[in-house]
């Protein structure tokens, strides 16, 4: 009987050293280190260079885009004034550079042979009558003065006949060389403030670069929006990523390629996530007595992870924790 009551009170006492060792254990057991983050997407403003008045607006926020989908179009008909005008004067351009390519006409060319003609004609009788002049006064019949016409006449009628056919020749061949690439690089700079000008009009319409969902949109049909402001947010949710702020004394673990097993709690799963990117340099310090001496602040890195495969429901801005303790 003793000895049961003996057995028994050590099995008691025992008991109660195991249930307060427990009670001590949990008591000081360190809390796990958790990790929190927020998922975040790609995000793209969308936006035009030019300033104009927004005409269509066909999409709306959380909308499902495809990509080459009509986000909006801008109203700008200055810019399409300054199209007519640049397209005007590059048929101006065209027709200049037509006219030097192709030469004179063909009525400017016999008119050109016709005068040629005609001073060949005054050449030969000027020549003869200077001929007959200068006979007479040779025999004397003539004055000195009456010879000096006729000569004068004569090289007066020869530079008639060169004049006439170098405008003949000039009929002939058309335009120089030099007018002709002047004429062609009119043309090209006629071109070129055209494209220009396109190039503007077709910003005016804006497309979905990727497929994605419209986030938010800042403008209303009929605003007026400057230059390059941005008219809709697009998300590409197919490029999702989680980001942390990791002290730097928990780095150790964590690497290039690390795993982590993730927790979403909007979703009630586990994820699976791995670290593509270390923040080369810290973000901002928060104090921290990591010492029993000199205390000092315990910077703070970005860290970014990525899932291993499509999450469906998972959403930017949703809360992803990770215990550390577990990496």
């Amino acid at each position: 009987m003793k000895r049961n009551s003996i057995i028994t009170g050590t099995f008691v006492t025992l008991l109660i050293v195991i249930v307060v060792s427990l009670i001590g254990w949990y008591v000081v057991k360190p809390a796990p280190i958790l990790l929190q983050g927020e998922v975040e997407v790609k995000s793209v403003k969308i936006s035009s260079k030019l300033t104009g008045r927004v005409d269509s607006l066909p999409v709306r926020e959380g909308e499902r885009v495809q990509k080459g989908q009509l986000l909006f179009v801008l109203s700008t008909p200055e810019i399409e004034a300054k199209l007519r005008q640049a397209t005007a004067a590059r048929e101006a351009a065209d027709a200049q550079q037509a006219k030097a390519d192709k030469g004179a006409r063909s009525q400017e060319i016999d008119a050109a042979y016709s005068l040629w003609q005609k001073a060949q004609a005054g050449l030969e009788l000027a020549e003869k009558t200077y001929n007959r002049v200068k006979n007479l006064y040779e025999e004397g019949v003539l004055p000195r003065q009456k010879l000096d016409e006729a000569e004068a006449n004569y090289k007066a009628a020869q530079n008639t006949v060169t004049a006439a056919r170098s405008q003949y020749q000039l009929a002939r061949e058309g335009a120089r060389n030099e007018d002709k690439e002047a004429a062609k690089a009119l043309v090209a700079q006629a071109s070129g403030a055209v494209s220009e000008v396109e190039s503007y009009i077709s910003d005016a319409r804006q497309y979905a670069p990727f497929t994605g969902e419209v986030g938010t949109v800042i403008a209303e049909q009929g605003e007026l929006i400057s230059s390059g402001y941005p008219i809709i947010t697009l998300l590409d949710l197919d490029d999702m990523w989680v980001t942390f702020n990791v002290k730097e004394d928990l780095l150790p673990r964590i690497k290039m390629g690390t795993v982590l097993d993730a927790y979403v709690p909007a979703l009630d799963r586990h994820v699976k996530l791995t670290v593509d990117y270390l923040g080369a340099q810290a973000d901002y310090a928060t104090w921290s007595a990591t010492r029993t001496r000199g205390d000092f602040d315990v910077r703070t890195f970005e860290i970014r992870a990525r899932p291993d495969s499509p999450q469906d429901g998972l959403r930017p801005g949703m809360t992803v924790t990770v215990n550390w303790n577990e990496i």
